[in-house]
């Protein structure tokens, strides 16, 4: 199994209901033929520094990961709706153990 993990940072003053709008577009994306299983969240400001949001995305094997990747739809959410709202962006995939 792959894990898909992104974390951004927003840009000052992005209303909090326009992220949640983009994590909602994620958490309701369905890619045909893969089984995506998706936790998102914004940061609860427990700690200074923390980043902005956070995404994980876990999917069967590295196939699966680059369908999804270059899936239409996916790559309009983070057009349209991530990257207007992003400082930064950074993404890691790893093999989780079993």
């Amino acid at each position: 199994m792959i894990r898909n993990v992104v974390v951004g940072r927003l840009l000052p003053d992005v209303p909090a209901e326009q992220v949640d709008a983009a994590l909602q577009a994620l958490r309701d994306l369905r890619v045909e033929g893969v089984t995506i299983r998706l936790v998102a969240g914004t940061d609860l400001g427990l700690r200074e520094g923390n980043a902005s949001f956070a995404i994980t995305v876990d999917l069967d094997d590295e196939d699966a990961y680059r369908v999804y990747d270059l899936d239409e739809e996916h790559n309009r959410i983070r057009r349209e709706m991530f990257a207007p709202i992003s400082a930064s962006i950074e993404r890691i995939q790893f093999r989780l153990p079993g």
